[in-house]
């Protein structure tokens, strides 16, 4: 299906599972390829979601990723695979801890470390969700609002979408013509069909999609967006720790705000929230940011 020829739907979103389903070339080496039409870059969700998929394919099923720290250290070429070589740092009673390098033309692009744990029980609480926000369906999907904005986003309005984005607060292409606002970006997130009931796949699929839009709660507190102002801009760093099960093919509330930036880089915060409330994961990243005069 398409939107002012946006490709999503269940397809699409099966391409995405394609993209993760890791070929196994060795013994704790397995390698990806990225989709055509890629822009210059490798997408960082895509190759921080394929290295937890190598991580987690050396690790008990009955072991749950909780915490994954990756660096994105080269930008990745689309045009050829990307090999992943897996360390078996530790297997303990309780937790398995996995590295995981990236490598492309001879040199790491992207390292992980994750952490997996044996499921136990202990002391719960969580963080309260957000009050007052709107229902995902009644808000209009992300290719609904950028149809009015095809030409000046290029191939960002058009790249394909397996994950359906609701946004809660204005997209900040859209509130960049007012000027600076609060550094906070809010939108509801789920991959666009149906995924099998693969604990892991979803912890890769929401792994894929939390580097998705976290930035722009530091771009819309400068009022300036990707390809439409002069800002260049990379992932340097990923963090992301998993507090209780959830389907990446429901809706979660991804809450994102940026306390800080200086030194030409922006450190952006998201938790994620099922429509019941509960708060499923929290991501940290920081980003390179310059604003070319």
């Amino acid at each position: 299906m398409t939107t002012e020829g946006v490709m999503r739907g269940q397809a699409v979103l099966d391409g995405l599972v394609t993209l993760l389903d890791l070929e196994r070339i060795e013994e704790d080496i397995y390698r990806g390829v990225s989709p055509s039409g890629s822009p210059v870059r490798v997408f960082g969700g895509q190759v921080a979601g394929q290295a937890l998929v190598a991580a987690g394919r050396t690790v008990p099923a009955d072991r749950r990723v909780h915490s994954l720290h990756a660096y994105f250290i080269r930008g990745g070429d689309p045009s050829v695979p990307i090999v992943y070589e897996v360390d078996r740092i530790r297997d303990g009673r309780s937790f398995t801890t996995r590295r995981v390098v990236a490598v492309q033309h001879g040199k790491a692009i992207f390292s992980l470390s994750a952490s997996f744990q044996v499921d136990e029980p202990g002391i719960e609480h969580e963080a309260a969700m957000p009050a007052g926000v709107p229902e995902p369906e009644s808000l209009p999907t992300r290719a609904e609002i950028v149809a009015d904005y095809q030409e000046r986003l290029g191939a960002f309005a058009k790249r394909p979408q397996p994950i359906d984005v609701r946004y809660v607060t204005e997209p900040p292409w859209i509130s960049r013509e007012r000027g600076p606002r609060e550094a906070r970006n809010q939108v509801w997130m789920r991959a666009d069909g149906v995924l099998p009931d693969d604990q892991l796949l979803h912890v890769c699929v929401l792994t894929y999609a939390s580097d998705m839009t976290l930035l722009d709660a530091v771009l819309a507190k400068h009022g300036v967006y990707w390809g439409m102002d002069k800002v260049l801009g990379a992932s340097l760093d990923h963090a992301l720790w998993f507090h209780r099960p959830f389907r990446a093919d429901e809706w979660v509330l991804y809450d994102c705000e940026s306390p800080t930036a200086s030194g030409a880089r922006g450190l952006a915060t998201g938790r994620f929230f099922t429509r019941e409330g509960h708060l499923v994961a929290t991501v940290v990243q920081e980003g390179l940011l310059r604003v070319v005069k």
